[in-house]
């Protein structure tokens, strides 16, 4: 079982930045694969950002390439997204996920956070 947390969300102006952590409370935490999805009102979760085990392997879709940057510390159990030059699009909510699969989709992960709030504003 792994229980994850997500914090450092929050209200940030158009092109400024945030950084978003999840502790994940799991002994194993280096053997999942981590994904940060994001879910705006109306709209389906989306895949965000996924990191491999060891942090070399990092898929970002294609609307944060560039802005957003996918980290982890397997000491600390931590994975992070730092989200720089943000959009008004960018607004949702951000969930961090857990997976020992090699899938995108939603559907792959077995562990996910309680989400935090990103706003960002014109």
């Amino acid at each position: 079982q792994v229980q994850l947390v997500e914090s450092g969300g929050g209200l940030v102006q158009a092109g400024g930045s945030l950084r978003l952590s999840c502790a994940a409370s799991a002994r194993t935490f280096s053997i999942y694969a981590m994904g940060w999805f994001r879910q705006a009102p109306g709209k389906e979760r989306e895949v965000v950002a996924r990191i491999g085990w060891s942090g070399c392997t990092i898929y970002y879709a294609n609307s944060v390439k560039g802005r957003f940057t996918a980290s982890r510390d397997n000491a600390k159990n931590t994975v992070y997204l730092q989200m720089n030059s943000l959009k008004p699009e960018d607004t949702g909510i951000y969930y961090c996920a857990a997976t020992q699969t090699v899938g995108l989709g939603a559907s792959q992960y077995e562990y996910w956070g309680q989400g935090t709030q990103v706003t960002v504003s014109t």
